[in-house]
C-alpha cells in the first residue's frame, strides 16, 4: 500500500474519533436524547459542541478532495516521495485542526485549515504531471 493510501486511511480513521468526540460532548452537555433521535430540529448547542461538529463537516467536505487526489495520485502510477510528503502534510493539519477549531485558536485555525488545503491542491496539480 503506498504512502498516500495508508494516509487515506488514517484521515478516515480520524474522521471516526471526530465523529466520536462530538457525539461524547453532545452526550456531556444533556443533549444525549437528541443525539440519540430524529435531530428534526437543532438545539443550542454549548460552544464546543458546535465547534466540534462544525470541525467533522469540515473533515467531511474536505476528504473529498483529498481522497480525489490520493486515487488519482495512485491509479495513475504518479505517487512519489513529494506525494507521500504532502499527503503525511495533510493529515498533520487535520491532526491540529480538530483542538484548533475546538478550542478556537484563531487564527492558527484558518492558517491550519489552509496548509491542508495546499497539500491537497499541490497533489492534485502534481498527479497531472
Amino acid at each position: 500500500m503506498t504512502a498516500e493510501l495508508i494516509v487515506l486511511v488514517l484521515v478516515a480513521l480520524l474522521q471516526v474519533v471526530q465523529i466520536m468526540l462530538a457525539g461524547a460532548a453532545m452526550n456531556q452537555a444533556g443533549l444525549m436524547q437528541w443525539n440519540a433521535g430524529p435531530r428534526d430540529t437543532a438545539p443550542n448547542f454549548p460552544p464546543l459542541v458546535g465547534r466540534l461538529i462544525r470541525a467533522v463537516n469540515n473533515t467531511t467536505e474536505g476528504l473529498v478532495l483529498f481522497a480525489i487526489a490520493v486515487i488519482v495520485t495512485v491509479i495513475t502510477g504518479q505517487s512519489s516521495g513529494l506525494t507521500a510528503t504532502l499527503a503525511w502534510i495533510y493529515l498533520a493539519a487535520r491532526v491540529l485542526y480538530v483542538p484548533a477549531y475546538a478550542f478556537g485558536w484563531s487564527p492558527w485555525r484558518s492558517a491550519i485549515w489552509a496548509v491542508g488545503l495546499l497539500s491537497t491542491v499541490i497533489m492534485l496539480i502534481a498527479a497531472l504531471f
